[in-house]
């Protein structure tokens, strides 16, 4: 018994340590994925402690400490953190919605998400890992939203965006790599509210795509520094990052960018993998500037994709300072890594 506990709860202190070591390869970032298993399989194992406490004092300290490490750190996701804040209902935009949804390649049940877009009729569509053949399915929104910006791709990194609202001064971004692009848009609102969208979906570090975070890492980077040329304006980066909120790429993407991270205070909003719920990360993103409220950020139900849809309702509005106080800053030596990761992604693809 003793022997089990000391391995298992190595195994658990170890995988907490793995992310804090600054090296891409996919063994040291793949562990920050499952931080909230972690935690829990941490607790669980610390109520055995007691009982073999003699024998395994060091070992259960040490555990100790890394699960008030991941509490902490996941605290500021649960609604006990912050309570959200509200915009002056007089000077705020009609509600703008957005489904966002990687729709996985190969799924071909289009009609079960076509239903659910029908059903919620939302503002703005986002689809990743669209392919020519979505591309076809999809046409049939061309009618209900007339703007659109379509990367059909069968590489599992195509993109559509379909919107209801003009969408103008639009651009499709291959920031790190020519079969890797991100979508940004300029979007006017049903009562003259002006706010871009940038959506991405970067490579994710692992043993059967990526080897290291360096594409991902550079991608989602180089949109935070393009948000960051033009922060004056309302702004939303979303899609699936393939990065959890508390990822060091994801904390250098919201200083950069100076975007908020609307789960704070709100919740996980885990989407992927949407058939295992013991096993689900929150790796699809929403960022948002200071001057854009929340109203609504919540997964929907299962269409047949590997990832739940993520549905995300706003006002844009006068930001406040409580809403301000929700921003991070990132100071020169963060700059610097962000450019310095940037350059590495770059040459990442290109080596190979």
């Amino acid at each position: 018994m003793t022997l089990a506990y000391q391995i298992v709860a190595w195994i658990l202190i170890i995988l907490t340590l793995l992310p804090l070591v600054k090296n891409p390869h996919w063994v040291f970032r793949v562990p920050d994925f499952g931080k909230i298993q972690l935690f829990i399989m941490q607790v669980m194992v610390l109520l055995v402690s007691p009982f073999l406490f003699r024998e395994t004092l060091w070992t259960s300290l040490a555990l100790l400490a890394v699960t008030l490490f991941n509490g902490f750190t996941l605290y500021r996701y649960t609604p006990l953190y912050r309570t959200s804040t509200r915009p002056p209902t007089r000077l705020a935009s009609r509600t703008v919605s957005i489904v966002s949804l990687n729709v996985y390649q190969d799924n071909r049940n289009y009609g079960k998400f076509m239903e659910l877009i029908n059903r919620l009729n939302p503002d703005l569509i986002l689809t990743m890992e669209s392919d020519t053949g979505w591309d076809k399915a999809l046409s049939g929104l061309d009618k209900d939203y007339p703007y659109s910006v379509k990367v059909p791709l069968d590489n599992t990194y195509g993109m559509h965006l379909f919107s209801r609202l003009k969408l103008q001064k639009t651009a499709k971004h291959f920031f790190v790599a020519d079969d890797l692009p991100s979508i940004e848009a300029e979007v006017v609102s049903a009562d003259g509210f002006t706010f871009k969208i940038f959506a991405l979906h970067p490579p994710p570090p692992s043993p059967t795509e990526e080897e290291t975070s360096r594409e991902r890492d550079g991608d989602m980077l180089s949109v935070a520094k393009a948000i960051r040329k033009n922060k004056d304006i309302p702004t939303v980066a979303i899609g699936d990052f393939n990065c959890v909120a508390w990822a060091e790429a994801s904390r250098l993407f919201v200083k950069t960018s100076e975007l908020i991270d609307p789960r704070i205070g709100r919740g996980f909003i885990s989407t992927f993998h949407a058939r295992y719920r013991l096993l689900r990360f929150p790796i699809d993103q929403v960022y948002h500037s200071a001057d854009i409220f929340v109203k609504e950020l919540k997964t929907l139900p299962d269409v047949d994709s590997d990832h739940l849809p993520v549905l995300f309702s706003f006002v844009i509005a006068p930001h406040n300072d409580s809403q301000d106080e929700l921003k991070e800053e990132a100071d020169a030596e963060d700059l610097q890594a962000v450019n310095e990761k940037i350059e590495e992604g770059k040459e990442e693809e290109g080596n190979r």
